[in-house]
C-alpha cells in the first residue's frame, strides 16, 4: 500500500521540515505488524512530494499470538496491499511529529494552510458508490476516484471494490494526516486490531473540529467502532455534546431573536404550563422531559408533588449543568432533591433507564432534530420507551407570517432542521400513532389566529389499550 504527499508551497521542500524527514534521505521504522519505508520522488524548489510504502508481514500476523480475528488469520488476503487500518497506524507511528501538528524547524508552517495533494493506492472503498466524495468532500476537498476492475482481462467481471483515491485541498499538514487515519478504515470497513472503549477516546480526539458537523458523522462513528452499539451510542452522544458547545455563542444570538418573537405573547410560559396541565390531567406520577435543556419544564414540574419521579435528559452536558444550577439542586431538601435527575442522553438512542415510566415530554425538540434521524427517534421514544402518554409541541411555520420583521421562509431559531406547518405535523403524528399504537389529539398554544392557527402545535399521544 502506498500514500504520497505533495505540496507546490514555496519552498516546497518544507515538506521535509513538516514530516520530520531529510528529502535526501530514504527512512525506515519497524511496525509491529512490518515496515514503512518512505523517501522523497520529488524535492524540488517549487514541488516536493513524499511517499511513504507500507510492508505487511501477512505470515507474520497469522502467526502471531494473541492477535484480533479478522482477515489476517488467512495467509491469502488483501492485507499486505491493499490500504487499511494498517496504514493508519503507520501514518501514526511514522509522522507521529506531523501527525501531532508540530515542526521543530518551521512551527508556525505547521499550523499553516497549505496546497496539499495526497494519493493512496490501492485502497478498498466498500459500500455504495461515490463513497469517497461523501466522506471527503464536505471536508472541503477535490476528490478524484479511480477505480479498478477485478481483472483487466476479464471486463465481465466487473469492477473491484479497489480505487486510487487523489485528495486536493487548501489545509494543514495534521489535518490532512488526521483525515486520513480517521476514515482510511471508514472506507475500508476493517481494522486490524480489537475495538475496545478507549477506540472512543482517540476518534473524539482525532475527530475534533471536524467530526461533530459531518454530515455522514453518524456512519463514520458506527465504522470505526465496528458497529459496537454500547461504544457507538457513547461517541454519538459525546460528539452531539461537543457540537452543541462549539456552537455555543452563535445559538445565544439565535436563541435571543426566537425570544423576541415570541416573548410580547409569552409562548414559552405558556408552552410550560400547558405541557404540565396535560401531564397532570393524565395522572402521570413518572415522567421524562426529553431534550430539558435549561429545566424550564422541570422547575414548572417540581412545583407539582403529583409526580413523584421527574428525569431531564440532554445530549449537552453544558445544558444540564446550567438545569442544576437554575434549579438550585444542591440546595433543595433531600427528599425533594431525590425526586429529580438529570441524566446526560442521545434522543436517538436506545436508553434502557428510561424505559417504564408513565409519560415523556419533547417541548421544541423535534425540530432540532434532521428528518433522516426522526425514524430513529420515534423507535426509542414510542418503541422502546412506549410511554402511556407522549407530550410533543412544536412551531407553526403558517403563524410565521405574523412576527413582525421575520423574513419570508425564515426560521424562529437557527438551529431549527425544518418547521411544519399543521398539515404536516398532523400527517407526521399520525403516521407514529398509527405504526406504534397511539391514539392522538391536536391542539394549539398561544392566541389562535382564525386562518393561520397558534404559534405552537400541541400533539398528545395516548397508547391505546392492547
Amino acid at each position: 500500500m502506498l500514500l504520497t504527499i505533495a505540496t507546490t508551497h514555496r519552498p516546497a521542500t518544507d515538506l521535509g521540515y513538516l514530516l520530520h524527514k531529510n528529502p535526501a534521505r530514504c527512512h525506515e521504522k519497524s511496525l509491529p505488524f512490518g515496515r514503512a519505508v518512505m523517501c522523497f520522488p520529488e524535492a524540488e524548489e517549487d514541488r516536493c512530494r513524499f511517499a511513504l510504502a507500507v510492508d505487511v508481514d501477512a505470515i507474520g500476523l497469522v502467526r502471531k499470538p494473541g492477535r484480533a480475528p479478522g482477515l489476517h488469520d488467512h495467509y491469502v488476503n488483501d492485507r499486505p496491499y491493499a490500504a487499511s487500518s494498517f496504514l493508519s497506524v503507520a501514518i501514526a507511528r511514522s509522522l507521529n511529529t506531523a501527525f501531532a501538528g508540530r515542526s521543530k524547524h518551521r512551527p508556525d508552517l505547521a499550523q499553516t494552510a497549505l496546497p496539499l495533494e495526497a494519493t493512496v493506492v490501492p485502497l478498498a472503498a466498500r459500500g455504495s458508490e461515490g463513497l469517497a466524495q461523501r466522506l471527503f468532500e464536505p471536508l472541503g476537498y477535490r476528490v478524484t476516484v479511480t477505480n479498478h476492475p477485478l481483472d483487466a482481462a476479464l471486463p465481465d467481471w466487473g469492477e473491484s471494490p479497489y480505487i486510487t483515491l487523489h485528495l486536493e485541498g487548501m489545509l494543514r499538514l495534521q489535518e490532512l494526516l488526521t483525515h486520513l487515519y480517521v476514515l482510511i478504515p471508514v472506507l475500508d470497513n476493517a481494522k486490524h486490531y480489537y475495538v475496545a472503549s478507549d477506540e472512543v477516546e482517540t476518534l473524539i480526539a482525532k475527530g475534533e473540529g471536524w467530526l461533530e458537523a459531518h454530515p455522514e458523522r453518524d456512519f463514520i462513528v458506527k465504522r470505526s467502532l465496528k458497529r459496537r452499539e454500547s461504544l457507538v451510542r457513547e461517541a454519538l452522544a459525546r460528539l452531539s455534546e461537543t457540537d452543541a458547545e462549539t456552537e455555543a455563542e452563535e445559538p445565544q444570538a439565535q436563541d435571543a431573536r426566537e425570544q423576541d418573537l415570541e416573548k410580547p405573547m409569552r409562548l414559552n410560559d405558556q408552552r410550560m404550563a400547558r405541557v404540565a396541565e396535560v401531564l397532570t390531567a393524565a395522572g402521570a406520577k413518572r415522567v421524562i422531559d426529553l431534550g430539558c435543556g435549561q429545566g424550564r419544564l422541570l422547575r414548572e414540574l417540581m412545583q407539582n408533588r403529583q409526580f413523584e419521579e421527574i428525569v431531564g435528559v440532554d445530549t449537552s452536558v453544558v445544558a444540564l449543568e446550567r438545569a442544576e444550577q437554575r434549579l438550585k439542586l444542591d440546595r433543595l431538601p433531600q427528599r425533594q432533591a431525590a425526586r429529580l435527575k438529570l441524566l446526560h442522553g442521545a434522543l436517538t438512542y436506545r436508553d434502557r433507564r428510561l424505559e417504564g415510566y408513565d409519560a415523556v415530554a419533547l417541548v421544541e425538540v423535534i425540530e432540532h432534530v434532521d428528518l433522516d434521524r426522526h425514524n430513529a427517534l420515534e423507535r426509542v421514544v414510542f418503541g422502546s420507551m412506549a410511554p402511556g402518554l407522549v407530550v410533543v409541541t412544536t412551531p407553526n411555520r403558517e403563524y410565521n407570517a405574523l412576527f413582525e420583521g421575520m423574513a419570508p421562509g425564515a426560521l424562529r431559531h437557527g438551529d431549527h432542521r425544518f418547521e411544519w406547518t399543521r398539515q404536516e405535523f398532523k400527517d407526521w403524528a399520525e403516521g407514529v400513532a398509527g405504526r406504534f399504537g397511539y391514539g392522538v389529539r391536536f391542539d394549539g398554544i398561544g392566541e389562535t389566529h382564525s386562518e393561520l392557527g397558534a404559534p405552537t402545535q400541541l400533539a398528545v399521544f395516548e397508547r391505546s389499550a392492547p
